[in-house]
């Protein structure tokens, strides 16, 4: 059997990274964790209550923290699903890139919106707009999620089961390329 690093989903709110990192995760026998719980229990508090006494800057911070704090204790044997920020500060980028196999869960703006339209803990779509604010996260972040992915797995309008069986025969795929190529 092929030894596979940590896992780690980034994408945008909506996407489905903690459902389906959940999946992979039992599938392949590791540890989960969703870096938003990790944060929240580091912090003793839930991140709408974080981003309104710290601001987003505070929070990217912590982010940061908890992901080094992950990925330097859990050498390989982990899914770590990720906030959709994650992929703002350098820093994280580097991070990802170094210590994981990355997996980009794409997911369109209607998806996001659709997914994400009956949720009050997202403190960034807290807006009279939530589309425009979805519309404009994607813009900045997409490129971003694509510099860091290892792989790319689309979302929309597939069933998470059917997502973390595309990611696990995509994971599978692409390590036995690794392998043969080396």
């Amino acid at each position: 059997m092929i030894k596979a690093p940590n896992i780690i989903l980034v994408g945008p709110m909506g996407a489905g990274k903690t459902t389906i990192g959940r999946l992979i995760s039992q599938s392949m026998g590791k540890e989960f964790y969703d870096l938003d719980k990790v944060i929240e229990d580091n912090a003793g508090a839930d991140i709408p209550w974080i981003f309104e006494r710290e601001g987003e800057d505070g929070f990217r911070k912590r982010e940061t923290q908890a992901l080094a704090s992950i990925v330097e204790s859990d050498t390989g044997d982990c899914v770590l699903a990720t906030g959709g920020g994650i992929v703002m500060r350098e820093e994280n980028r580097d991070i990802l890139r170094e210590n994981a196999l990355v997996v980009y869960l794409y997911a369109s703006v209607a998806q996001q919106l659709y997914r994400t339209s009956k949720s009050t803990h997202r403190p960034l779509l807290q807006t009279g707009d939530p589309r425009a604010t979805l519309k404009k996260l994607f813009e900045i972040r997409d490129p971003l999620y694509r510099d860091v992915a290892t792989l790319v797995i689309e979302t929309d309008s597939r069933h998470p089961r059917s997502v973390a069986n595309k990611v696990l025969d995509a994971i599978k795929r692409h390590l036995k390329m690794e392998i043969t190529v080396s």
